[in-house]
């Protein structure tokens, strides 16, 4: 069965086309974010942890947290987490400890280290930000209006989730 089938139209046709490329964009956005923070980090001589575990650090920020929040907060994929985090502790970017209500659970924090490499993370989004701005590609109003279709798209795909079978 064709993707096309059962599709009536003309405007319904481009707005497929329209709808493919944009989940071919935003793979293709996602990939490429983690390619321009390896490169910051090959730049910067950090070799010891990959963009993935680097973008982890920057969300977990100053919170402590357990691999199922980061799971529940739509960051990161099962066992995926689990690995990066388990890394992260052993090479000395987070720390962890069980919780004292729920042994099974552990939650983990930034050690100094794993602050140093946010921190690095945090000012190449600065500089990106400001490259934006000052090289006239995207100001506040088109960001947020970008960042709105995107949490719409975001909605439309947890209800088909939740609600559709």
């Amino acid at each position: 069965m064709s993707i096309h089938s059962g599709v009536p139209g003309r405007a319904r046709q481009d707005v497929l086309g329209a709808y493919l490329d944009s989940l071919a964009l935003i793979e293709r956005l996602h990939r490429l974010l983690l390619d321009v923070i390896k490169d910051e980090f090959e730049r910067l001589g950090i070799l010891d942890i990959n963009a993935v575990q680097a973008l982890l650090l920057f969300n977990v920020g100053d919170n402590e947290v357990t691999a199922g929040e980061l799971k529940s907060r739509g960051y990161y994929q099962g066992s995926n987490v689990s690995y990066n985090l388990k890394k992260l502790v052993e090479i000395g970017y987070m720390s962890h400890e069980r919780c004292a209500i729920d042994r099974r659970s552990v939650r983990v924090r930034l050690t100094p280290r794993g602050r140093e490499v946010r921190a690095v993370v945090a000012s190449l989004f600065v500089r990106h930000a400001q490259g934006l701005e000052d090289q006239n590609i995207c100001d506040l109003a088109r960001l947020d209006a970008l960042n709105h279709s995107l949490k719409r798209l975001e909605r439309f795909w947890t209800d088909q989730i939740r609600y559709i079978y």
